[in-house]
């Protein structure tokens, strides 16, 4: 067992025997950035004040060999070699965040829709106690004694009293789990779900202006963040950008037109980067978005989708002067791991809602 010190805040936290540092981490429940947890992004990047650690392989542009003389790595493929390591982030009253208890909950699916040629929504009813989760969570889908390796699905709606979760399923080439779904899954089936998952949360705390950026199945922890803002009547305007191939790619447009109808704060955008198309922006999210936003200084900033995408998103928002500290990301992988935080840093069963 290795211990992790934070600095300048001190705090510790405990690596097990073959962990990354970045695990570590988030099951303490400090949100480290990231984005693909291979080595590829270079999000998780942090400064190593003292102690050796096994790099693994990582690209060199996310790690460049001047980094590595100048002692920073990358947390998503570091392991501890030592009994302790010393890294460098966050502020000096840095505090984990605390996260609902993971939990295997049986669900029973009550409708399954096709919302676009490869994307399909289902909606969930738990069979017993419901899932207790944070807007833009996810969970793992599956079914492991038939062969279908569970995978990560983001939910799309906040907690609601009874309990139901939404889930979009994009299709992939080859992927197993996603075909499972879309061609196999039907309503009447019983599955089990684990979860919940990721840090990718809203802070209830945040009073400034919200920009959202999305692109795919991203939408879906973006609505759940969204409808929980809505729902305890937060008051800064709530900007919301898509962005898709073509319209037949676009989703939850009849959603949106209503949240912009009844909440006078919000509003969104389409952007289509294959098409052009009358109520449509056309280009890239770096493209667009100095029309839609020109400043984002005083904005908070999350961010859903391809890591492709919320690199792209990232760059923008930077350069329209969004603080880093103030952007948030969720990358889709198609093979993912969860994130996890410990028993220590999860919601009291009395506290949460």
């Amino acid at each position: 067992m290795a211990i992790i010190t934070i600095q300048p805040s001190g705090r510790t936290v405990e690596c097990s025997p073959g962990d990354t540092v970045l695990t570590a981490l988030e099951r303490a429940g400090y949100a480290l950035p990231n984005n693909c947890r291979a080595g590829a992004c270079g999000e998780c990047k942090v400064k190593v004040l003292a102690g050796a650690f096994d790099q693994g392989t990582v690209l060199d542009m996310a790690l460049t060999a001047e980094e590595r003389a100048q002692g920073y790595g990358l947390m998503c493929m570091a392991k501890p070699l030592a009994d302790s390591l010393e890294i460098e982030w966050g502020t000096a009253d840095a505090r984990p965040k605390l996260f609902p208890p993971r939990e295997n909950v049986l669900f029973v699916v009550t409708d399954k829709r096709q919302l676009t040629p490869r994307v399909v929504e289902l909606r969930l009813r738990p069979l017993g106690k419901p899932l207790r989760y944070w807007p833009g969570q996810y969970v793992m889908l599956g079914d492991p004694g038939a062969g279908i390796a569970p995978r990560a699905y983001s939910i799309s709606n906040a907690p609601r009293p009874d309990g139901e979760l939404v889930l979009q399923v994009a299709r992939l080439d080859g992927g197993a789990t996603s075909s499972w779904v879309h061609e196999t899954l039907m309503p009447g089936d019983s599955i089990k779900l684990s979860g919940p998952y990721g840090t990718f949360i809203g802070d209830p705390a945040v009073d400034s202006p919200i920009l959202c950026l999305a692109a795919g199945t991203g939408l879906a922890p973006i609505l759940a963040l969204t409808e929980a803002a809505m729902r305890r009547g937060f008051r800064q305007p709530v900007m919301l950008v898509v962005s898709a191939r073509t319209h037949a790619d676009v989703y939850g447009l009849g959603l949106l037109a209503w949240w912009r109808t009844k909440h006078r704060k919000f509003d969104y955008r389409v952007t289509l980067t294959r098409e052009a198309r009358d109520g449509c922006l056309a280009g890239r999210v770096g493209e667009v978005l100095p029309g839609v936003l020109a400043d984002l200084s005083k904005h908070t900033v999350f961010a859903a989708g391809s890591p492709a995408f919320v690199t792209a998103s990232v760059d923008a928002a930077l350069r329209l002067g969004a603080k880093p500290d103030a952007i948030f990301t969720e990358g889709f992988n198609a093979q993912q791991r969860p994130t996890v935080v410990d028993d220590e840093h999860l919601l009291a069963a009395a506290g949460a809602s």
